[in-house]
């Protein structure tokens, strides 16, 4: 059995899989079952001092969409989109010093962290918040500068709006790093131009790791009644997020070699690998767990476990960063060996699926409904293999 225990700023995790600042961390019970279910860690929900984001929590709204943008009605499809208006902790902070202790020490007795989030309104808040994480014996907290919703809150200087501008991250990073001694994480936006810059320069401030990332800020619209799903903007992410976050951990795992933790969509085992494979060191697990339930997380546990011993890799360490390294820039596509497209005519139905979708000339469906190829026009695109209903395509290198 593949070892998965994994490292992450000096603290050991028996399994890469972490559940994240959400609804089901906004307890100690809940908190409880995370471990319970087989969590290495669970991030608190947000404490803070800002009594506007604590409302926000109590007027929380979800409409949970399939492809077809309608509510999904029970059945939750591979890639659902998670459009919602929540905020942090209902619990004033300070409150929370007896249910974080026990929590930690629930945690540490069955082999789990508990890591905890903040989000202050002043610098003052920043450090009391981190200070009491701290004292109740919390070995990591998690800067929360990725929240979508207060950017659409008046008088609140929160969230994504310190994760937009880099001087106040770099800043509040300082600060709060300088005020504890345990690792500080900063959970980024990706409201920005250029994410990678914003890691850089929490990096430089004194962050052990970042957190990538939080959701967008979306909106979303009934057609059959041409109003905005819960009343208007708000927070969006869920799987079909997935290849739009993979890109940023790819980015910053190989520009920055800080230490990741991925969130932002995942719905099984099979993508927690591919944020494995493009850098992340632990996974972030949190709307998915809203629609299926903390069983759910033993699913993932178990799946990257089977993963990993089917392929024969020995532990979490031998993916981590694979598909990164391994990806090329432009420059060095442009300059491979060229490639055309082959056809096994002993499989091929004649569907013409291939050739309706070359844009190259290079395939063509005659008179006779046969397809053939031109070699000299193909350029290796590989659209056709995509379309093909029976695997009839495959590629040589051309000569």
């Amino acid at each position: 059995m593949a070892d998965l225990s994994v490292e992450f700023c000096g603290i050991k995790f028996k399994n890469p899989i972490v559940v994240s600042s959400i609804e089901p961390t906004n307890s100690l019970d809940k908190l409880k079952k995370c471990v319970d279910a087989g969590a290495a860690g669970a991030v608190v929900k947000t404490l803070t001092d800002t009594p506007q984001m604590a409302v926000l929590t109590d007027h929380s709204k979800y409409a949970i969409l399939n492809d077809n943008g309608r509510p999904i009605q029970g059945k939750i499809p591979r890639f659902f989109v998670f459009y919602s208006r929540s905020g942090y902790s209902t619990t004033p902070y300070k409150e929370w010093v007896p249910y974080l202790k026990k929590a930690g020490k629930y945690a540490q007795q069955n082999g789990a962290h508990i890591i905890g989030s903040i989000g202050a309104g002043s610098v003052e808040g920043w450090k009391d918040c981190a200070r009491t994480v701290e004292d109740c014996g919390i070995k990591m907290t998690e800067l929360n500068f990725g929240c979508p919703h207060p950017s659409q809150m008046e008088k609140t200087k929160a969230g994504m709006l310190i994760g937009q501008d880099p001087d106040i991250a770099a800043e509040i990073t300082s600060i709060v790093a300088e005020s504890v001694h345990i690792p500080v994480v900063v959970k980024l936006t990706p409201q920005v131009t250029n994410l990678v810059e914003v890691a850089r320069r929490v990096k430089e401030a004194g962050a052990a790791a970042v957190t990538v990332i939080n959701r967008y800020v979306g909106f979303a619209v009934d057609i059959e009644t041409g109003k905005p799903y819960i009343g208007g903007a708000a927070g969006v992410g869920g799987p079909w997020a997935k290849y739009l976050v993979l890109r940023w951990v790819h980015e910053i795992h190989s520009r920055l070699g800080i230490p990741i933790a991925g969130t932002n969509g995942i719905y099984d085992w099979r993508d927690a690998i591919e944020f494995f494979m493009s850098g992340a060191t632990l996974m972030q697990v949190g709307s998915v767990l809203m629609l299926k339930g903390y069983s759910h997380l033993g699913k993932i546990i178990k799946g990257i476990n089977g993963f990993l011993d089917e392929h024969g890799y020995a532990d979490i360490w031998s993916i981590v960063g694979m598909a990164s390294r391994q990806a090329m820039s432009y420059e060095e596509l442009f300059a491979s060996k060229p490639i055309h497209a082959v056809i096994d005519y002993e499989k091929c139905t004649a569907c013409g699926n291939c050739a309706r979708s070359c844009f190259y000339d290079a395939i063509e469906k005659g008179d006779d409904k046969r397809v053939t190829t031109r070699s000299e026009n193909c350029i290796g695109c590989e659209l056709c293999y995509n379309v093909c209903p029976v695997e009839a395509i495959s590629y040589t290198f051309t000569m």
